[in-house]
């Protein structure tokens, strides 16, 4: 942990007009108004769209604030996550996308956007983890929570395609809707300090937290500041075992079945039959193979004290 906010310098606050079908601008609001009530320079940076919040993201690093505010989702958070690791700036998160599973791990609040932001101010700080997903040219994409591929994401494909409901239920309406036609993958892992195995399954989750898609624990054991990622493998074991799992990962006791594969790595290669995509915060990575590395405590994260 370190000092909390000072008190000089200005506060850049990123709003993503886009996070959770427009619940990001409106806690971006509700949180810009609470700073400057308490009588904090604010500087406020809104674009139209998410391609828009990424390049202002940079412009608010390079005005050299004291800390930087996102209003918006896990996604939002990790387009920008580049210029403030670079520039060594607190971030301090509004949530307002759909799932929050980065505010989720920390217990900044989900639903009170003026509580969160008084985290700018009065929060601790508190450092955590990052990771990046490498694709075979070269690109480069951080992330903040988890990494997945196979069922879920194609949930995920399926989520952001939805309209209706809001919130962790549509996600759940996804999974279901994936179930009916389930796929096996052909899996191939090769993580670092461990010897490689492939293996047929249904769904995998590399995971710097605990939990995506607004709260499922699909890596239950993840600990945001070791430096590790955390790989759960859900074997395929037939459609209907495979039932099964759905309350189990509701309360992360799937890592304890036989038919589960989990190990820790500081980084790892995932290759997979053509076709299968990678998503990461929910968002779309692109097609493996990919190399995900995990980056010890990078990020200054406002926290409660």
């Amino acid at each position: 942990m370190t000092e909390q906010f000072g008190g000089t310098g200005h506060i850049a606050v990123l709003v993503n007009p886009a996070s959770g079908r427009g619940f990001g601008a409106g806690s971006g609001h509700v949180a810009v108004g609470r700073l400057r009530e308490r009588g904090v320079d604010v500087r406020v940076y809104q674009g139209v769209d998410a391609e828009e919040t990424v390049a202002l993201g940079r412009k608010a690093v390079d005005e050299q604030p004291a800390v930087v505010v996102v209003a918006g989702g896990d996604g939002t958070v990790s387009s920008v996550l580049q210029p403030v690791l670079e520039a060594g700036l607190p971030l301090a998160v509004i949530p307002g996308g759909t799932g929050n599973d980065l505010a989720r791990e920390h217990g900044i609040p989900l639903d009170d956007p003026a509580a969160a932001a008084d985290l700018a101010l009065d929060g601790a700080r508190k450092r955590v983890d990052t990771g990046t997903v490498t694709a075979d040219d070269g690109t480069v994409r951080h992330f903040v929570t988890v990494l997945c591929a196979g069922l879920d994401s194609l949930t995920n494909e399926r989520t952001n395609r939805m309209t209706w409901p809001t919130g962790p239920a549509r996600y759940r309406i996804a999974v279901y809707a994936e179930w009916l036609r389930l796929k096996r993958f052909g899996y191939r892992l090769e993580p670092v300090g461990a010897p490689s195995l492939a293996r047929d399954g249904y769904l995998l989750g590399i995971g710097l937290t605990r939990s995506y898609g607004g709260g499922v624990p699909i890596c239950p054991r993840a600990d945001p500041t070791d430096g590790l990622l955390d790989v759960t493998l859900v074997h395929a074991v037939g459609r209907f075992r495979f039932m099964a799992f759905d309350s189990l990962i509701k309360v992360g006791r799937h890592v304890d079945r036989p038919d589960v594969t989990t190990l820790r790595a500081p980084a790892i290669r995932v290759g997979a039959p053509a076709g299968l995509v990678a998503y990461a915060d929910g968002e779309y990575v692109g097609p493996l193979p990919v190399t995900v590395e995990a980056h010890r405590e990078v990020l200054t994260l406002c926290v409660p004290a």
